[in-house]
């Protein structure tokens, strides 16, 4: 039986996307080394920025020495732009809300840095139905890598057959299927309704039920 929601935040529970994109490419463009949006989401989207950068260094001869300064001006960027942005959408809300009344656990999983995620559940006023906010700070391995969904698990108590994680992109679904956990694919942000999770969650009970 599920116990636990977990969610992830760019894209899922915010529709950031374009925010991180658009505040990496101010960052870059000092240098001029800005990603083309098709080359970010084939391949960058969903990853951290450490991991972006690395990855730029590797393929473009992006100075290593230029990583923590560019971390710091894209993650400033980011809180500009979320501060503009980042508003309470009421489907969220309302789906968290009833979640956590009828007695999940609940946690958001994401990519980004501990002050963004801190940041972005404040502004959408989400953080209230939240056990548990995790970054890619909190583990050594961001997504694929399983890890922040494994740590997930391990603090609030459950098992992966007693958790459900929502997730958008390639690189965050295969950490979920990693951990072993039940995932709920999304598509857009507009798809994380209660109605849709709850229809998730009663598949997923009934099917262990048999």
């Amino acid at each position: 039986m599920i116990k636990a929601v977990l969610f992830d935040m760019d894209g899922v529970l915010i529709e950031a996307k374009d925010w991180h994109y658009e505040a990496l490419n101010l960052a870059l463009a000092h240098f001029g080394m800005e990603i083309a949006r098709d080359a970010h989401l084939a391949t960058f989207d969903g990853l951290p920025t450490r991991d972006k950068l690395n990855m730029l260094t590797k393929t473009r001869g992006f100075p290593r020495g230029l990583h923590d300064f560019t971390n710091r001006l894209k993650q400033s960027f980011t809180q500009e732009i979320a501060y503009a942005r980042c508003r309470p959408v009421f489907h969220h809300r309302d789906a968290l809300s009833r979640l956590k009344q009828q007695g999940y656990h609940l946690a958001v999983c994401s990519n980004s840095i501990v002050d963004s995620v801190k940041l972005m559940m404040s502004l959408s006023k989400l953080d209230a139905y939240l056990d548990l906010q995790l970054s890619a700070q909190h583990v050594e391995r961001g997504k694929p890598d399983p890890a922040i969904y494994n740590l997930a698990m391990e603090k609030l108590g459950v098992t992966p057959a007693e958790t459900l994680i929502l997730e958008d992109n390639d690189h965050g679904i295969q950490a979920a299927r990693a951990s072993g956990a039940h995932l709920m694919t999304i598509g857009t942000t507009e798809d994380v309704t209660y109605p849709r999770i709850r229809q998730t969650i009663d598949a997923i009970n009934a099917a262990a039920a048999n």
